[in-house]
């Protein structure tokens, strides 16, 4: 043992994938979470004999921490951690922690809107070419476990803004930043640069041999570019040619430069449908040519991947209306990218913990595709004085079995019935994935 003590705050996937890590690596480790733990993640520490507590912190045992790494969904500003920032102890991330016992290469996406879609592609594309790759982050297993029980030589890391605020050395071979809407304000005191800062930390410490994805066309992402000036070879992708984009579409074909070659393929073959998801396309097709992965592999992965659950998911066609499950939109651009792929009539289910949502964005599209709103939340008064008078049926529901019969009631055959909530789900639901369920669920037993 080396006697360095590591105390891990929180004890979720990423908390107890970091208290694994730290326990193989010889670390003297304690696990402190404020609430319960799931049944699993209590037997797994047991398992690995390693000591924690649950249902409160005990503050005199976390101050002695030589290093403390702090699960992402704890921000500074608890009380707990005002007073560990306060002694100066190294507070690291899940991320930062597993990055330092690992010579995997690492391509980690991050974005507002489409990095789970868009890992989860990447994934797909280097898994079915036959490389060693894992794929963790904000998504499956996590980068500190797999670290510890597995070996990869590439990792797909899906990356917050909450995870890669803990980041000191961690360094990405390959970043890709998608895209940077307001989101997650309540955690950045309502200031989007505070938010916009946290995200460009993807890009900390690489160099001109690593590779730097985004999209031109984001104005936020431009001008954050044009400011820090990253020293990584950029590869921007976009709509429309322009002299400096290395993907974009043309004459109903996307079009990847790099390494010196081109790809091309129908937009139709795409297996992922919706503008939002040519550009995760783009990208993913442009990490795929920089690690040499052959045409013909990517024309067949872009053409089969099966898309993830909760995004713009097809449940079921009930009485000639489709439903569609799209409960991971957590926020107002999310829910933007599924209106504008609606080609129906759409009766939208909306609402849940507002994160500082400013709902104008997508009020032109409300208007023209919205057949009828449903607001699902405990507090639905910020939506209500928003959009009361601009969509001819507006109703509210506290339950997702009364949100999908309202909707059952309200849709006519040829519509959409919509979830895509712009809000996080934790007044009514677990998660976003209990909220998405709970929908299927309740569509299935119409």
């Amino acid at each position: 043992m080396n006697g360095k003590l590591i105390v891990v705050l929180g004890g979720g996937e990423s908390g107890v994938g970091s208290a694994i890590l730290a326990k193989k690596k010889g670390f003297d480790v304690f696990l402190s979470d404020n609430g319960p733990l799931q049944n699993s993640h209590r037997d797994t520490l047991n398992a690995y004999s390693i000591e924690f507590e649950e249902n409160g912190h005990t503050e005199e045992r976390v101050l002695r921490a030589d290093e403390i790494v702090k699960s992402p969904g704890i921000p500074d500003t608890s009380p707990l951690m005002r007073k560990v920032l306060a002694t100066g102890i190294h507070v690291i991330s899940e991320i930062e922690f597993a990055g330092r016992f690992t010579d995997a290469r690492l391509i980690c996406i991050t974005g507002s809107n489409g990095k789970t879609t868009t890992a989860s592609l990447i994934y797909h594309i280097l898994k079915s070419a036959g490389l060693s790759v894992g794929l963790a982050g904000n998504i499956g297993k996590s980068f500190a476990r797999q670290v510890a029980e597995e070996h990869f030589d590439y990792y797909v890391l899906e990356l917050s803004s909450f995870q890669l605020e803990g980041v000191c050395d961690f360094k990405a071979d390959i970043a890709v930043l998608l895209n940077i809407t307001p989101d997650h304000l309540d955690r950045y005191d309502h200031d989007l640069q505070h938010y916009v800062d946290a995200k460009m930390r993807i890009i900390r410490n690489q160099r001109v041999e690593d590779a730097f994805i985004y999209w031109i066309d984001d104005p936020i992402v431009t001008k954050e570019i044009d400011k820090l000036k990253p020293l990584a070879t950029l590869y921007p992708f976009g709509k429309q040619q322009k002299k400096e984009a290395a993907a974009y579409t043309e004459n109903g074909k996307i079009v990847i430069h790099a390494k010196e070659q081109e790809f091309t393929m129908e937009l139709e073959l795409l297996a992922l449908e919706g503008l939002h998801n040519v550009y995760n396309s783009l990208a993913s097709g442009i990490v795929a040519k920089l690690m040499d992965i052959s045409d013909e592999q990517l024309r067949t992965s872009l053409s089969d991947f099966k898309g993830v659950p909760h995004r713009l998911e097809k449940v079921a066609t009930v009485r000639g209306v489709l439903y569609v499950n799209d409960s991971k939109a957590t926020n107002v651009n999310s829910c933007w990218y599924a209106l504008q792929s609606m080609r129906t009539k759409t009766v939208l289910i909306l609402g849940g913990t507002d994160k500082g949502n400013d709902y104008s964005e997508i009020e032109e599209l409300v208007q023209s595709k919205a057949r009828a709103l449903i607001f699902l939340g405990k507090d639905n008064s910020k939506l209500h004085a928003f959009f009361d008078g601009k969509v001819p049926v507006i109703r509210d529901a506290c339950s997702m079995k009364e949100a999908v019969d309202i909707a059952y009631q309200l849709a006519e055959k040829g519509d959409t019935v919509l979830l895509s909530p712009c809000c996080a789900s934790f007044d009514l639901f677990r998660n976003y994935e209990d909220r998405g369920d709970q929908f299927r669920e309740c569509v299935r037993t119409l």
